[in-house]
């Protein structure tokens, strides 16, 4: 890589004044080894970038810009001042190095001496990555020395992580919406673009939220058999599920119910980036007074921690000469397990774990903060057979007729609390044939 270089005298500090770029020493290529060891003991090296090819068949040490002023060259190495370009070649331990780590350096080389564990207590381990924006933790970089930095700390965590905007969590707002509190702290403005199963998501993180924990329910959505037929999403969000039951799972047509605004542009952006605009109706307003009936063919209830005000919309919303399928979302609380614990192993066709409808339950092996592999708790039997119950109850109620409902399946979703675990139950409704 090419750089300029301008005379210095040996031995003598360098002068603080140096050209644009990033600073550093040139030498022969015989002298390089012996000027590193030097600048590394004096811990005036630049550990961030390698070595770099400067003209006339000389090499490069860059180092540290706030230690020019310390610098006295020893007289038995031969070299000259350099300014490299802004963007040197890294070195092989700094590309080796991860994403956290580079972030702590670049924050020790801004606080210089300020630096301090309580500090580096305040620096996140992780964070979200939407494209060029990361969305860091709530209780990320909050001591007041970091505020005192203003836009020179986010300005460093972008180019440390590799990013051009930044935005920090704060408390989901109890508005019924889960409305996010998200501070944009460097950027113009939040809308991103997520990328899940070949599936985009497009959103303002500022407005809406992204539930990364939801992915291998959005998985099992994208594989269920809906060719040819009508969904209802009744808690569509951004586009979780209404957008694989559209792109992978063959749906005909959804009807996507959500009352958050923000949300629903989303959607809208979302639908018309996959090309699936044309096959959606998004219904704005509260899923409760939707004036839909007898249309479904699928009912999705994808709300925690209970979606069971959403059940008379989506028994209302079945087709009351075919039925269909309700895909129920929970939160069910678990004892904590115990070796005596009564435990219904749940293997695909086992006759053990059928299901009063006689057909078997086979939850796929996803887990939480426990390994659930694929077993049946009995809270969460227990939980499905009372749905069964009074979803069985609400239909004949309804259509003063008998139903019949059949657990198809139990699936684990994640782990939501200590305890307490995100349940789907795929809910089979068929009316009974008169004899």
């Amino acid at each position: 890589m090419e750089g300029t270089e301008v005379p210095m005298a040996v031995p003598t500090a360098v002068p603080t004044a140096v050209p644009t770029g990033v600073p550093a020493l040139a030498t022969e290529p015989r002298f390089a080894q012996r000027l590193r060891q030097w600048l590394e003991q004096e811990r005036l090296l630049d550990g961030r970038y390698g070595l770099q090819r400067v003209p006339g068949g000389r090499v490069a040490l860059p180092l540290l810009p706030e230690k020019l002023s310390q610098l006295c060259l020893p007289a038995e190495v031969p070299s000259r001042g350099t300014a490299l370009p802004q963007d040197p070649f890294p070195s092989r331990a700094a590309r080796r190095r991860s994403p956290a780590q580079r972030l702590r350096e670049e924050l020790r080389r801004l606080l210089g001496p300020g630096w301090s564990e309580e500090l580096e207590r305040d620096v996140p381990h992780a964070w979200q990555r939407h494209g060029d924006l990361v969305l860091l933790s709530e209780d990320s970089f909050r001591a007041e020395p970091w505020e005192r930095l203003g836009p020179a700390l986010w300005e460093t965590v972008a180019k440390a992580l590799g990013a051009r905007r930044v935005a920090r969590q704060g408390r989901v707002m109890p508005d019924g919406m889960r409305s996010p509190r998200v501070t944009l702290l460097l950027g113009q403005h939040g809308w991103v673009e997520h990328v899940d199963n070949g599936i985009r998501y497009t959103f303002d993180v500022t407005k809406c939220m992204f539930s990364p924990g939801n992915i291998t329910e959005k998985l099992r959505v994208a594989s269920l058999p809906c060719s040819g037929e009508v969904v209802v999403d009744l808690y569509a969000g951004i586009g979780y599920f209404t957008l694989p039951f559209l792109v992978h799972a063959g749906a005909a047509f959804v009807h996507a119910c959500e009352w958050n605004s923000h949300a629903v542009e989303a959607l809208h952006r979302s639908l018309v980036l996959n090309g699936v605009r044309d096959r959606c109706r998004i219904h704005s307003g509260d899923s409760r007074q939707l004036q839909l009936q007898d249309v479904a063919d699928r009912v999705n209830l994808g709300l925690i921690p209970s979606s069971e005000e959403g059940w008379p919309v989506a028994c209302r919303v079945l087709k009351k000469d075919t039925g269909g399928v309700l895909h129920i979302h929970h939160n069910v609380e678990t004892h904590p397990a115990t070796p005596q614990s009564a435990v219904l192993l749940a293997e695909r066709g086992s006759p053990d774990a059928a299901s009063p409808g006689g057909e078997a339950q086979h939850p796929a092996q996803h887990g939480g903060e426990e390994t659930l592999g694929a077993r049946l708790r009995p809270e969460w039997q227990s939980w499905a057979e009372g749905t069964a119950t009074r979803i069985q109850g609400l239909l004949a109620e309804l259509h003063g007729r008998p139903w019949r409902s059949s657990v198809l399946h139990i699936e684990p979703v994640k782990s939501y609390a200590p305890h307490v675990h995100h349940l789907v139950l795929d809910l089979e409704c068929r009316p009974v044939l008169p004899v």
